[in-house]
């Protein structure tokens, strides 16, 4: 890397994060000033981890392995919460004291946030950093997903990323007297108190006019899943009884293939991935092909059969059009006059016998007024 790029300073909050510990840390060491890691669960999340608060998989181990053989330049720094005080192991609250850890101890001139899961195209990290080198005035970047499910062959798209989930919150310059807020969504503010987003953001959306992406591997496997259902079960933020069956009944048994989010109280659906997945996720498929890892993966036949399907597919293309359409005529996100609409078109992925006799009954009435 060039010495004239801004120092960044990565930050990353894991518990039970294997098989991805490793490659994600040989993914952005290159572009790194530093990288801290903050490991070990919040109370939620005590039943997937050991009982003095860490990860239950070997995470830590490999942190410090990396750490001991790896860290040819000295930039990882591993905290637990026995390093800040907590006695038992276990962080407070619900993650936000965690990246308030990583961020108070960050001397980069930028942070960015990295899930274990989470990585970019080299090329692409790369010229992120061009932009910040050649414009300091941006203040924070902002990412789309391709969000993967299943395997590393497919990923998840839906109305519900189109709106509330298409800006993942990243990256953000770290002034003097910046303070990070919340973690859900990760804010930033600066000294002044205000929100970075409200100086110069580069939003998603600009971001992927640029086809930039963040390559998020959060449904790969069944055993992380399930572990993310399972903490999602036991939080206020979410629904707590559903998360565990979504896992059981849609992750392993495609029971509502338009429901396939997590968030399911929009329509979703499966795509083929197409492009070229970044090469640290590549070495990852390479070993696991090779044994080095003992990791149950999800039989993909009932996926394959779905994509396959001439049904599946033209009703993936009307619920894009649908919401294409109905954002073009909105102008945003939130149009009331055609909520019953929605209602209708959701219904009919879930019981299309009773909307297709509806919508018949009232084509009859129809022709018959004309």
């Amino acid at each position: 890397m060039q010495q004239n790029y801004p120092k960044v300073t990565f930050g990353i909050i894991v518990l039970n994060g294997e098989p991805f510990v490793r490659y994600n840390l040989h993914a952005i060491y290159p572009f790194a000033h530093e990288i801290i890691v903050v490991e070990g669960a919040v109370p939620s999340a005590a039943h997937i981890a050991s009982y003095d608060g860490h990860s239950n998989d070997g995470t830590l181990e490999v942190l410090h392995d990396f750490k001991k053989e790896e860290d040819y330049e000295d930039k990882l720094i591993i905290i637990t919460a026995e390093d800040q005080g907590y006695p038992n192991g276990f962080w407070p609250g619900e993650k936000d004291e965690q990246s308030k850890v990583y961020a108070t101890r960050a001397n980069g001139d930028y942070l960015w946030q990295v899930d274990i899961d989470e990585f970019y195209q080299p090329q692409d990290m790369k010229a992120v950093l061009e932009m910040l080198e050649n414009d300091p005035e941006i203040a924070t970047i902002s990412f789309k997903q391709i969000q993967f499910w299943g395997g590393f062959s497919y990923y998840v798209d839906g109305w519900y990323l189109w709106r509330e989930g298409e800006q993942f919150h990243r990256l953000f310059r770290w002034d003097e007297g910046n303070t990070y807020e919340t973690h859900r969504p990760p804010t930033v503010l600066n000294s002044d108190g205000i929100d970075l987003r409200n100086l110069k953001w580069l939003n998603a959306y600009e971001m992927e006019r640029r086809n930039i992406y963040l390559y998020h591997y959060s449904f790969v496997f069944p055993r992380q899943v399930y572990d993310k259902c399972s903490y999602y079960a036991n939080v206020d933020w979410t629904q707590r009884s559903a998360a565990l069956w979504w896992a059981q009944e849609v992750f392993s048994k495609l029971l509502l293939p338009y429901r396939v989010h997590i968030v399911y109280d929009y329509p979703s659906w499966l795509e083929r991935f197409k492009g070229k997945h970044p090469p640290q996720i590549i070495a990852l498929q390479k070993d696991i092909s090779r044994g080095r890892f003992q990791i149950k993966v999800r039989h993909v036949d009932d996926i394959e059969q779905l994509l396959s399907s001439y049904q599946y597919r033209l009703g993936r293309l009307l619920l894009k059009l649908w919401e294409k359409w109905n954002c073009y005529w909105s102008g945003k996100n939130y149009n009331p006059i055609t909520n019953p609409i929605r209602y209708y078109i959701s219904l009919f992925f879930r019981n299309p016998k009773l909307i297709i006799s509806a919508f018949y009954r009232k084509l009859k009435n129809l022709i018959f007024v004309f």
